[in-house]
């Protein structure tokens, strides 16, 4: 299971850090990924990292802004986000993606198997 926290209403230009822990034992195991949803809009990928954490990608609206980094001896994933704009609004995600090599990861939706319940961000201008 996946639990993520770090939301809530921030103005532009502040930061903000999402978490999310990993109750398994095998999160090593899993690329790792942060996509978000704006409401009538589909979900849409803003980072990834490798098994390892050697290799990360971005959303090029992102990129820059955000980090992506990962903690395989706490279970955990982070999100760093820094010069929040008010279209960074939506509610946020962490998953898990299965089957990849270490050193690989997954920008696709569809390759991940497992969701964290999701965490709003509100950028107001």
């Amino acid at each position: 299971q996946l639990q993520a926290s770090g939301g809530g209403s921030v103005q532009a230009g502040d930061s903000l850090r999402f978490s999310c822990a990993s109750s398994g034992r095998t999160f090593s195991m899993f690329a790792m990924g942060w996509f978000r949803q704006e409401p009538g809009k589909e979900r849409e990928f803003v980072a990834a990292i490798s098994r390892n954490g050697g290799n990360t990608d971005y959303a090029t609206s992102v990129k820059g802004r955000f980090t992506i980094s990962r903690d395989n001896y706490r279970n955990t994933l982070y999100l760093q986000m820094v010069s929040l704009k008010p279209e960074d609004t939506a509610v946020y995600y962490c998953a898990a993606a299965g089957g990849l090599i270490t050193h690989t990861l997954a920008t696709e939706r569809e390759r991940y198997g497992y969701w964290g319940q999701g965490t709003q961000v509100t950028v107001s201008s």
